[in-house]
């Protein structure tokens, strides 16, 4: 029997107007996880141990198997978190490592890895060819879709890789997400909106600004192309957080 379909005559209105799912960036010690532990109901998921300094609703994971607990206490209590903060994807993807060796090992190729080719080559990166990324970029997928069950919108935390592009012949330094080759373009396709954060005085500020220096965007209309004052100190020291030009729904 073949299902009726029922073409759109009219614009469907917008879902939502806020990221789902947000990827901010950073040079080390710009504030990320302070900004993070001001938004409300907002678990951190530390995997970095780097909130140790900072009052925060957080979780340190260090392994997959944490992460797997963690998930299923979350889900087991209903989901109570409005938003997940991941601190950070470039670590992330260091612990993806082991379970892109196992996904590997449950494959016709890689039936003898942990037997004899982990004491070859000692991590499936170092494959001959780049045999092995393609299970580091699965298990990595996996954990991030996994992770975005646990609350409606999520947001990656990543440092920043200082990358030498060329233009017209002159050398550059573009600023981007450190994350491994096709990874990188993967996640970043997968996310609503993408900002640098960087610190400017008393500020902090996220931009969605695409250029040639900085690899960034954003689907939200609010956020496309623009810089957002995320955060500033005031005269006693306190910092004031603006979530609310994140997050306007």
């Amino acid at each position: 029997m073949t299902m009726a379909i029922n073409l759109p005559t009219d614009k469907a209105p917008a879902v939502t107007a806020s990221p789902s799912n947000l990827i901010i960036f950073s040079k080390p010690k710009t504030g990320k996880t302070t900004l993070i532990a001001e938004l409300d109901n907002c678990l951190l998921l530390d995997l970095e141990n780097g909130s140790n300094y900072v009052s925060a609703m957080k979780i340190q994971a260090n392994s997959i198997a944490d992460i797997k607990e963690i998930g299923q206490a979350i889900i087991a209590n209903e989901k109570p978190y409005s938003y997940i903060a991941v601190d950070t994807i470039t670590k992330l993807e260091d612990i993806c490592i082991p379970y892109a060796e196992e996904l590997y090992s449950k494959t016709p190729m890689g039936k003898n890895w942990f037997a004899s080719g982990k004491p070859q080559y000692g991590s499936i990166l170092s494959l001959p060819n780049g045999a092995g990324y393609p299970y580091l970029r699965e298990a990595f997928t996996k954990v991030v879709a996994y992770i975005s069950t646990w609350a409606p919108r999520i947001i990656l935390l990543g440092h920043v890789k200082d990358t030498v592009l060329e233009k017209n012949g002159s050398e550059f330094n573009s600023l981007d997400l450190d994350l491994t080759g096709k990874l990188k373009r993967i996640t970043a396709s997968n996310s609503d909106s993408i900002g640098y954060l960087y610190r400017k005085g008393n500020q902090n500020i996220l931009s969605f600004k695409t250029t040639d220096d900085i690899a960034c965007g954003a689907r939200p209309l609010h956020l496309s192309n623009k810089e957002i004052i995320l955060s500033e100190q005031d005269a006693d020291g306190n910092i004031i957080t603006h979530w609310n030009k994140i997050y306007i729904d």
